[in-house]
Parts: structure tokens; C-alpha cells; sequence
């Protein structure tokens, strides 16, 4: 991958792997750094990774990062204020969304963002995350599952 193809990626999936990292961290300046983080992996690499094998390179870089910012951030309490930000989305629907998302343990939030948000397969999930296609499909019915009981909750409707 020479300058040009790195500087691509970066136009291309800078978007997509920021609002991968955001879900996974709940923090916006956390997924900057995961973001930033993991383009400096790429750029590091980028001798040994194709153009067409980067944006599962980057997915799965930023997977790993948010995971161990997760556990340092469950190391300290921060007293920072809530973070806003604009979004589209019916402001009730999407703090139910979020909040039926954090019901979810690390590895299963970033899993089912990685399905259905960003709209990879299970195999390529699976490269991503280090599972198997048979533990992917397993831990995100799970998580569905899970999602559907907190949804459905009578304390959840709008």
C-alpha cells in the first residue's frame, strides 16, 4: 500500500470507523483516538496489508482498541459531563437504542454494530474479532436476544 492507497482508505472508511469506535467507547473523544489509533496501525503496516484487506484491518484494530480502552476506562471514574451531539434520530428513540446497547457487554455491542450497523458478515466479523462463524452467530443471537427483553420491557416503550 503506497500513499495514495493509504490516503484513500482514509477519505473512505474514516466515516464509518468513527461511528464504530463511538458505539463501542460511548465517547466521542475515545473514538477519535481509536480512530486516529488505528490509521497509525495501518500506516505502520501498511507493507503488509493489501488496500483490499484494510478496511477489515482497520475494523478489527479499532475492535481491539475500544476493548482496551474499555478496560482502562473501567479502571478510573471520570466525573466529565455527557458529550452531545446532533443526530437525526427522534432524541427518545435513540437514548432507548443506546440504552438497550449498553445492556450489552463489550464483545457483544461491537458485534452487533458490526453486523447490523455497519453490514459485515459473519466471516468477516469473525476475522475481525478472532471468532469462529459459528461463535459470531451464537454470541449475536444472544445479543439480540437480550436486546428484544430490553425493548419489549413495558419501561422501555415511548
Amino acid at each position: 500500500m503506497d500513499a495514495r492507497e493509504y490516503n484513500t482508505c482514509v477519505h473512505q472508511l474514516s466515516d464509518a470507523l468513527f461511528r464504530f469506535a463511538w458505539k463501542c467507547t460511548g465517547q466521542q473523544s475515545d473514538a477519535h483516538d481509536v480512530v486516529q489509533g488505528s490509521f497509525e496501525v495501518l500506516w505502520q503496516k501498511k507493507e503488509e496489508v493489501s488496500t483490499a484487506k484494510a478496511k477489515a484491518f482497520l475494523f478489527q484494530v479499532a475492535y481491539r482498541q475500544s476493548i482496551d480502552n474499555y478496560r482502562k476506562r473501567s479502571r478510573f471514574m471520570y466525573t466529565d459531563a455527557p458529550e452531545e451531539s446532533y443526530s437525526p434520530v427522534n432524541p427518545d428513540l435513540k437514548k432507548v437504542l443506546d440504552s438497550a446497547l449498553a445492556q450489552l457487554d463489550e464483545r457483544s455491542r461491537a458485534l452487533v454494530l458490526l453486523k447490523d450497523y455497519e453490514g459485515y458478515s459473519y466471516d468477516e466479523i469473525g476475522q475481525i474479532t478472532g471468532l469462529n462463524e459459528s461463535q459470531v452467530k451464537v454470541y449475536l443471537f444472544r445479543a439480540r436476544k437480550i436486546l428484544k427483553e430490553y425493548l419489549v420491557s413495558v419501561e422501555n416503550i415511548l
